[in-house]
């Protein structure tokens, strides 16, 4: 052991070199991971985003599609670009919301669409078609609500167009609540004339003849 003493303080300025590069390292690589959560930069991004919902008997619930999506680490959102999101339900209507801008919550409960929102519900028999016009809505999904403190512009088929500040959509109840300014515009359609039939003209010439 005492053949060759300096190898021991060599060794283990070795070994001390070696940990506090590893340590260095980790400290770094720690640094780095923390930084990049800090950012706002995307870790993933998805072009033509299409995510389609089932319920339990296995029918299409709601389809989410959008032009671009980017999913964002820091705070677990999902942005969309051009985001679609139709709604469908059984023996019910469907329900189509767009807009040029969307956020999808962490928990996927919360879609948000902004800047140039569109509603259209699909007219029946029984109800015309409705479109409703904002420029933020809130929509939770599983709940089939949609909400908005912004003015709004509903129309509907054939020619009536509500405006007010502040709605509440339950699709599932098929009601609207509309909370502030609200003013409902109605124009009647022109009444069309009735066409006498040929028939009938060619009647009335020949009982003024007599």
């Amino acid at each position: 052991m005492l053949k060759h003493p300096i190898l021991l303080p060599i060794a283990l300025m070795l070994f001390l070199a070696l940990l506090t590069f590893w340590i260095n390292q980790t400290v770094q690589e720690q640094a780095l991971s923390l930084s990049r959560l800090s950012r706002h930069d995307p870790d993933y991004m998805l072009y033509n985003f299409v995510s389609t919902r089932t319920d339990a008997t296995g029918n299409t619930k709601y389809v989410l599609a959008a032009a671009e999506m980017r999913h964002f680490p820091d705070n677990d959102y999902t942005e969309l670009q051009r985001p679609r999101f139709t709604q469908f339900g059984q023996d019910k209507p469907y329900t189509q919301i767009h807009g040029q801008h969307g956020k999808v919550s962490a928990n996927g409960k919360l879609v948000e669409f902004s800047k140039q929102v569109k509603v259209v519900r699909q007219g029946t028999l029984a109800k015309p078609e409705m479109q409703l016009q904002t420029e933020h809505l809130t929509l939770e999904p599983d709940t089939d609500l949609a909400y908005t403190d912004l003015p709004v512009t509903i129309r509907q088929l054939p020619a009536t167009v509500i405006t007010g500040t502040g709605m509440r959509f339950d699709n599932k109840a098929g009601t609207m609540q509309l909370f502030n300014r609200v003013h409902v515009h109605y124009v009647r359609p022109p009444v069309v004339a009735k066409t006498a039939s040929p028939a009938a003209k060619a009647k009335k010439g020949n009982h003024k003849g007599r």
